[in-house]
């Protein structure tokens, strides 16, 4: 009678420790999260370490992470986002989405280390706070920008009067964004629009001559690795960002908790790519020119010239694509 009292209390704390586990086990969210960065690019890293950090804070979340642009590129996963087909992004936030987007591409906002760190990794920056109101719009949760450096040119043709504003003679692709068309155009570039995905092969083929894209680290990681392309052009006209973001949808589901989390693991790992991405760059030009590419540097001169050119020509146009009002509230000093 007492054994089988006891065999009762077993199979009753067992069948309870079941139903705990069980009930611990559906109240789980499982997330999935999309990026870009490719599994050699140490970002790649930086967003499973965050993973890890947001699992093991214990808030019962899970994230299924799908790198190297498996699930689409930066324009597709904004979509699938808005849609909630997806929870969490990790990607450039293209402006097909909403032109005001473009505020992201304003050519010579960023030009040194201390201006990355104040404009893309401060949370509460005007960059930043402008962001999240136009996501929130979009139906989408801003949660973290990071700053990789600047972007150049990868070509495999070696533009004419590189440091001019004349005709370069050659076709590079630009991502969809007017404003890094106008950009680009003003140059002296001829340019065709084109999806990230798309661009690996497009050069390989010749459709295009080169593309704007990349910081050292991309064009070396992407091309150089893949033996494409013989010049990089450090035009520096722009930022290669990266931004952090969840579907509206999938967020209205998380507790605060959960998204406290989620938040501040997304911000610390933001801070960290930026303060990594700078002290990389340099050695990245450096296997560059290892694996035979030429760098076209611009002199101080020459890059202070092309800054002015580019905020002559291309600002004034600005106003017409984000607002007067955005851009006066981002550069206000």
């Amino acid at each position: 009678m007492k054994l089988g009292k006891y065999a009762f209390g077993i199979i009753s704390g067992l069948a309870l420790s079941g139903l705990l586990a069980t009930t611990a086990l559906a109240d789980t969210v499982r997330l999935k999260l999309a990026g870009t960065y490719p599994v050699n690019h140490f970002g790649h890293e930086i967003v499973e370490n965050m993973i890890k950090e947001i699992e093991d804070a214990d808030v019962g979340v899970k994230i299924s992470y799908f790198p190297a642009a498996q699930l689409g590129s930066g324009e597709e996963l904004i979509e699938d986002a808005v849609r909630g087909n997806i929870d969490l992004v990790q990607a450039f936030i293209y402006a097909q989405a909403d032109p005001r987007l473009e505020i992201m591409n304003l050519p010579g906002l960023v030009t040194t280390f201390d201006d990355l760190k104040a404009v893309y990794g401060n949370p509460e920056s005007k960059l930043n706070t402008i962001l999240a109101g136009i996501m929130d719009d979009l139906g989408l949760v801003y949660l973290a920008n990071t700053g990789e450096g600047l972007v150049g040119i990868v070509a495999n043709e070696k533009p004419t009067d590189y440091a001019g504003f004349g005709d370069k003679g050659v076709n590079i692709r630009v991502w969809s964004s007017e404003v890094a068309k106008k950009t680009t155009e003003s140059l002296g570039y001829r340019t065709t629009t084109m999806n990230w995905a798309e661009v690996l092969p497009a050069l390989q083929s010749g459709v295009i001559d080169g593309a704007i894209c990349c910081t050292p680290e991309w064009a070396y990681s992407t091309f150089a690795a893949a033996g494409v392309g013989k010049y990089f052009i450090p035009v520096n006209t722009a930022i290669e960002a990266s931004s952090f973001y969840a579907s509206g949808k999938s967020w209205e589901k998380l507790n605060q908790e959960q998204r406290d989390v989620i938040r501040a693991a997304a911000e610390r790992a933001a801070n960290v790519a930026i303060n990594t991405a700078w002290e990389r760059n340099q050695g990245f030009v450096e296997q560059l020119k290892e694996a035979g590419w030429e760098i076209l540097e611009y002199s101080p001169e020459e890059r202070a010239a092309m800054v002015a050119h580019i905020q002559e020509n291309v600002w004034p146009e600005l106003a017409d694509v984000v607002g007067q009002d955005l851009i006066d509230e981002l550069t206000a000093k």
